[in-house]
């Protein structure tokens, strides 16, 4: 199993939110995401446990792609 990983900025009229998504590579098929006020690492925590649940809990074997970014830093 191979899922991409990927965060993107929303301006709503409140401010700023994040979405950070999780998708199967192979599939094309979304299996996680979460959305916040703070862009850090557990913003993207929360969407690949999401996606972990989406699959039953069973991760043994997957690999997790996402480039850094222009920030960088997760880790």
């Amino acid at each position: 199993m191979l899922w991409g990983g990927d965060m993107t900025e929303i301006d709503t009229g409140e401010g700023k939110l994040y979405l950070a998504t999780v998708i199967d590579l192979f599939s094309r098929r979304l299996l996680g995401y979460a959305m916040g006020a703070h862009h850090d690492a557990e913003l993207v925590g929360a969407s690949l446990k999401t996606a972990s649940a989406t699959r039953g809990g069973d991760v043994d074997g997957v690999i997790f792609h996402s480039d850094r970014g222009s920030e960088g830093g997760f880790n």
